[in-house]
């Protein structure tokens, strides 16, 4: 019998069906002034909360979403008291009254054992539902909140993965990889390599589920195609003396495993560490640069031929026959006009807003340092950005003022190999207009959580 059973039912001794049920602990929750007692009811909330169907849950959520606001007379008086004096304390009345109760009572469902997982759970279950039902809103920002707090980077662990690491940990490597496919252990052996680094990030509250994977080639050179690093040799003896011989760190792929955390910036954090990490071990490596797709690149400019305004259309309509990255005769043709593309989509327009990948890296101080041609031919290379991947460059010296960068206003740092790019299509292209080197973008710059970058 598990412990809310036993006391199922209303004050009569009706017995409350399970939605009505969960409303009645998280209201009991939220009054429960004695700490051992609040555990007790948070537990009991929780095991039930992990028994209710979906769409009970989804009851569960809409009702925390619409109940627990502010007080609106005590937050009116707040503001007006404010208003009248300015004071701090006034001002700390005001952030109290403007508080919800929600976000008390989601600090108590966390003190349930498993609390966290289960919240996380929540957020990632809403996302779906946001855009149809607004109001839900409210709880992601609410939950959005505490996780920008509990997940601070004083929490936060970073593991070196290797051979030896729990299997446990290896199989959630293999499963949330989302750039580039790990096709069983022998895969994963060659990724975990003398020439391979991964890196885990972990949260004492989650013990054993993992962050976010980094993986990390060390290579001469900056790479401009993935598959060379994904059909690597196993040989050890070669891998050895591959990562001897390196001068840079590729971070090919970045892999968030807890959908529920996204939005929760963390990534200049583990950037920063993986390279400091990286340095230590391997003091001759001088670069540090991703290899990273361009997801949104395809959508954008599809947008672009169909309402006929970019002057390369009828060129660019052979990127619809099949196996077109195979023929060296068509892929030419489309080389130079999809390059110039790409760097007018990453610098020049809204783009910031479309492709959360370019979002991370240049939030987190990146240099946009080379667009390569053909870097995955894999099908989804193919399909999201017709195979271009991208080099950012993290330069120690110069991440932070990058970010102020684009962070204040926009700015997109990038090499002169990309303004090339955006000079030679000015030429070829004049009616798209000329714009000045480091042109801002526009805001909306917050990075996204690593998914795929």
């Amino acid at each position: 019998m598990t412990p809310f059973s036993q006391t199922s039912g209303d004050k009569s001794g009706t017995k409350l069906a399970p939605l009505d049920r969960a409303k009645q602990l998280a209201a009991s929750l939220l009054s429960e002034r004695s700490q051992a007692s609040g555990a007790l009811v948070a537990r009991q909330l929780h095991e039930l909360l992990g028994a209710l169907d979906v769409s009970d849950r989804h009851g569960f959520q809409r009702y925390l979403a619409t109940e627990f606001q502010p007080d609106g007379a005590a937050l009116r008086a707040a503001a007006q008291r404010y208003l009248a004096d300015g004071t701090a304390e006034a001002a700390a009345a005001l952030a109290r009254a403007a508080d919800p109760p929600r976000q008390e009572l989601l600090r108590r469902i966390n003190m349930a054992p498993g609390g966290i997982s289960a919240l996380i759970a929540m957020r990632s279950e809403i996302a779906s539902c946001l855009r149809a039902e607004p109001e839900l809103k409210l709880l992601d920002a609410d939950l959005k909140h505490l996780f920008a707090s509990w997940f601070n980077r004083g929490f936060i662990e970073l593991r070196r993965i290797d051979w030896q690491t729990p299997a446990a940990v290896l199989e959630k490597l293999i499963a949330h990889e989302a750039v580039h496919e790990i096709k069983g252990w022998d895969d994963l052996r060659r990724r975990l390599g003398p020439d391979r680094r991964c890196f885990g990030f972990f949260h004492p509250a989650l013990p054993g589920e993992p962050l976010i994977f980094v993986e990390v080639a060390l290579v001469e050179g900056l790479a401009t195609a993935v598959q060379p690093l994904l059909w690597q040799d196993s040989d050890e003896a070669a891998a050895r003396e591959r990562a001897a011989r390196a001068d840079t760190a590729i971070f090919y792929s970045i892999s968030n495993c807890q959908d529920g955390l996204r939005g929760v910036a963390f990534g200049n954090f583990l950037i920063k560490q993986v390279v400091e990490e990286l340095k230590t071990e391997f003091p001759q490596l001088s670069r540090f640069s991703t290899l990273s797709p361009v997801p949104g690149f395809r959508q954008w400019l599809g947008k672009r031929l169909a309402n006929g305004s970019d002057p390369n259309t009828a060129l660019l309509l052979q990127f619809e026959s099949d196996g077109w990255w195979n023929d060296p005769v068509q892929s030419e043709k489309l080389r130079v006009p999809l390059l110039r593309l790409c760097a007018r989509y990453l610098t020049r327009q809204p783009s910031i807003r479309i492709d959360p990948v370019a979002r991370f890296h240049l939030g987190n101080g990146a240099r946009l340092e080379r667009i390569n041609w053909l870097g995955n031919i894999a099908p989804r290379g193919i399909q999201e950005s017709f195979g271009i991947m991208v080099n950012y460059l993290y330069d120690v010296e110069t991440i932070e003022s990058n970010h102020e960068a684009f962070v204040n206003d926009g700015t997109v740092i990038r090499s002169a190999d990309v303004d090339a790019l955006l000079a030679a299509e000015d030429i070829t292209a004049p009616r798209l207009g000329v714009l000045q080197k480091h042109d801002p973008v526009p805001r909306n710059n917050t990075p996204p959580p690593p998914e795929g970058l």
